[in-house]
């Protein structure tokens, strides 16, 4: 009988599927850094169009797409009970509007504009998507302003005005000044500080008009704060550390292969009382690693942890010991001994309420 591609020697399976296409790399959010943030904005602050100024302000404290921004209607911006300001956004590329909070920097700039506008003679546009009439708030001239005139020309304008360029080629003819930042880094900006100080997810989500936690957990994977004081812990020059390895990260003896792994899979090497820097190519890791693995490592952050198990480990041992098991005992005094010299080495007291008094005992 014929296969069902009509020839014998065809399997019947489909030859090429989804999983055969090319991969294509996942692109990191380009957040505008903290230290650039800081020089950037005094040039916007100094902006003179009202226009151009509100928008920039607007995209820096909400998140906003920019069309959003440039489609805000009159009415966009109003008051939480407590007094903090809020802005309306109509979630042009979801279909969905959200309220979220807005700095008063923003809401001052913006609520000028309003004024501005308030009393202007242009008729309002119908909504292509609703049909309702709406007064829109940045309008010249009966039309809306263009996201080129409200964001791309001051944005450069304010780079260049304080340093923040980088030289663009042009052929052979020498280059150009472009600014570093652009009004959608404004919006990295923001997913990203939210998730560096702890913002749920959903809260994310709903300030930057989400409609995927995966776009969300992009500002969460890339802003692991956890995972950078963790990482400097260990490996920094100036971290408190103790074990085996200890010696081995302090003198640099360890290979440049052997630190480049560990800078590449850190985030894999965290056992429940520590560190453990054992290669792949070092073979399995032992059990009790703080005990006997050459390559255990801990730190300040892992004493309670330690203090927790030498607890165990020392009422296991008084029950061998009413159960006359002398070798159960010792293995479990050695463990107990063994966290006591981790603490001590790291100049952490070895119980709790030590700790609360202040004093090592």
């Amino acid at each position: 009988m014929p296969e069902p591609w009509q020839y014998d020697d065809v399997p019947g399976r489909t030859l090429i599927g989804a999983g055969d296409a090319p991969k294509y790399p996942q692109k990191v959010p380009r957040f505008i850094p903290e230290q650039d943030l800081d020089r950037l904005m005094p040039g916007i602050d100094a902006i003179a169009c009202p226009f151009q100024r509100a928008a920039l302000l607007v995209a820096r404290w909400s998140g906003a797409r920019r069309t959003e921004i440039q489609r805000l209607p009159l009415d966009c911006l109003d008051r939480y009970p407590d007094g903090t300001a809020r802005l309306r956004l109509s979630g042009r590329k979801n279909y969905k509007e959200r309220v979220v909070p807005l700095h008063e920097d923003a809401a001052e700039a913006l609520q000028k504009v309003v004024d501005l506008r308030r009393n202007a003679p242009e008729r309002p546009f119908n909504d292509e998507r609703t049909g309702e009439e709406i007064r829109y708030l940045f309008m010249g001239h009966g039309k809306l302003l263009s996201t080129y005139y409200l964001f791309e020309t001051p944005i450069q304008a304010a780079c260049k005005a304080v340093g923040l360029v980088r030289l663009v080629r042009l052929g052979g003819r020498g280059g150009t000044g472009r600014g570093t930042a652009s009004a959608h880094r404004f919006r990295h900006t923001v997913g990203t500080q939210l998730a560096e100080r702890g913002a749920k997810l959903r809260t994310i989500m709903k300030v930057l008009g989400h409609t995927s936690v995966n776009m969300a957990l992009v500002y969460a994977q890339i802003s692991d704060q956890e995972l950078l004081r963790d990482y400097q812990a260990v490996l920094g020059p100036d971290a408190t550390i103790a074990g085996p390895a200890a010696d081995e990260l302090r003198n640099g003896t360890l290979p440049d292969t052997s630190v480049d792994w560990l800078k590449t899979n850190f985030f894999k090497t965290e056992l429940e009382l520590g560190r453990c820097l054992r290669l792949p190519a070092e073979g399995p890791r032992e059990c009790d690693l703080y005990l006997t693995c050459a390559k255990f490592v801990t730190t300040p952050e892992y004493a309670p942890r330690l203090r927790a198990r030498r607890e165990v480990k020392r009422a296991v041992a008084r029950d061998a010991a009413e159960r006359g098991w002398d070798r159960e005992v010792e293995r479990h005094r050695c463990t107990s001994e063994r966290i006591e010299r981790l603490l001590t080495e790291l100049g952490q007291p070895l119980n709790a309420e030590a700790e609360r008094n202040g004093s090592s005992a």
